[in-house]
């Protein structure tokens, strides 16, 4: 049983317009072409493949993907843009990758990208699911994530929230709690019409150096980190990380 929020038929059908920005090619080009680099020509796996933003335009490019995904409207609205595209319907942490494209053990790339590791909202289920991607790598395959750094510094004391985004479309703020690393982030979503919608994401926040321990006990070996797709050094100050652990092998 995953402690992950599962996305609803309403959501899916709203995700990509909700999230276009993350489909500029200034935002997803740098993802796509590292991600094809580490693959290195062989069956990749995308874990918690959404709508397909990022596996489909991989599939594009000649690599056989696969993907877990624990919604199935979401998947729906993927098989629209990529059908036959093989997934899983499934939890992440413990799903195995359909086995037309590769089986487990032999996948050269497995990634989690746009902080959806936080999803899981327990440490056990963070670490089987850094398990289960290391079960299906080969000798040698790597695993990626692409995951924000906490903003606790961002809270003042005695603060509940802070806002990540204020726009004319949209208004979000996270509210956290530091005991458990549990979070909260609430959505106000402007409609054509001048009506909101409100939506609500709970997430567990992860810390690098926490990530890197369950990469160890998984049997994997760090390779790079740097604080976006574009390679930028990772620093204290940096909001979020790109992490590559390896298999040996």
């Amino acid at each position: 049983m995953t402690s992950s929020d599962l996305w609803t038929r309403e959501t899916a059908e709203a995700y990509d317009a909700d999230e276009a920005e993350m489909f500029d090619p200034a935002v997803l080009d740098p993802t796509l072409h590292v991600l094809e680099h580490l693959a290195d020509g062989g069956p990749v796996l995308e874990l918690a493949v959404g709508t397909g933003r990022v596996a489909v335009p991989l599939a594009d490019r000649g690599l056989a993907v696969a993907g877990i995904e624990l919604s199935a409207p979401m998947v729906e609205v993927l098989h629209r843009k990529r059908p036959g595209l093989p997934v899983t319907v499934g939890d992440m942490a413990t799903a195995t990758a359909p086995s037309s494209v590769a089986a487990p053990g032999s996948f050269t790339l497995v990634y989690l990208v746009f902080n959806t590791l936080g999803n899981l909202r327990t440490q056990d289920e963070q670490v089987a699911c850094f398990a289960n991607a290391a079960r299906h790598l080969a000798p040698g395959g790597r695993f990626v994530i692409e995951q924000f750094v906490p903003h606790l510094r961002r809270f003042p004391p005695g603060q509940a929230a802070v806002p990540f985004d204020v726009s004319e479309a949209h208004t979000g703020f996270d509210v956290y709690d530091q005991a458990t690393q549990e979070g909260t982030s609430h959505h106000f979503t402007r409609a054509d019409d001048g009506s909101y919608r409100y939506g609500v994401h709970h997430f567990r926040y992860v810390w690098p150096a926490e990530t890197d321990l369950m990469a160890r006990l998984a049997g994997l070996v760090p390779e790079s980190r740097h604080a976006d797709w574009a390679g930028t050094p990772f620093t204290g100050d940096s909001g979020s990380h790109v992490s590559v652990w390896r298999k040996p092998g």
